[in-house]
């Protein structure tokens, strides 16, 4: 498995799944601190990955037929099983961890909310590198017309 975005997501929900444990188990200040940075990060490098898997596959809808469940949630086909499976578990995994750690400890200082609720976050990690990687990976079909008639004529004699 050559593909950084695979190992990164294997990592990161990895990273992810560990402070979330640590952040429930101890709670201190600390692991607060550690719980909101991992978080963040993971979630605005999840972003970062959504816009360029967004723009390159944009690049690519002039000549492949591109859906946004393929693009995000690799179905269709679009990319090997192995990958695939990697892929979407990380990103359930992330789901689940993130919507568990919100509610582990709803209430516990006395005041209303946790900062584990950042978990929710994570999510677009998930979904960015799932996007970056079936932008520039994924294997997609030939654009199809609905009808001569969809064709504006631009650039034809």
């Amino acid at each position: 498995m050559s593909d950084w975005q695979v190992r990164l997501n294997q990592m990161g929900t990895g990273v992810f799944i560990a402070v979330t444990l640590f952040g429930a188990i101890t709670f201190s200040d600390a692991s607060k601190a550690i719980v909101v940075a991992v978080d963040l990060g993971l979630a605005a490098i999840g972003v970062f990955a959504f816009l360029l898997g967004y723009w390159t596959a944009v690049q690519r809808s002039r000549t492949d037929e591109i859906s946004v469940t393929e693009l995000y949630f690799m179905v269709n086909n679009v990319a090997p099983a192995n990958i695939r499976r990697l892929m979407v578990w990380c990103l359930t995994s992330q789901v689940v961890v993130g919507v568990a750690g919100a509610i582990a400890r709803p209430n516990t200082d006395g005041k209303p909310g946790s900062v584990l609720a950042f978990g929710v976050l994570v999510p677009l990690f998930g979904l960015g590198l799932n996007g970056h990687w079936t932008a520039n990976n994924g294997t997609f079909g030939p654009r199809r017309r609905k009808s001569p008639a969809d064709d504006d004529g631009v650039g034809q004699d």
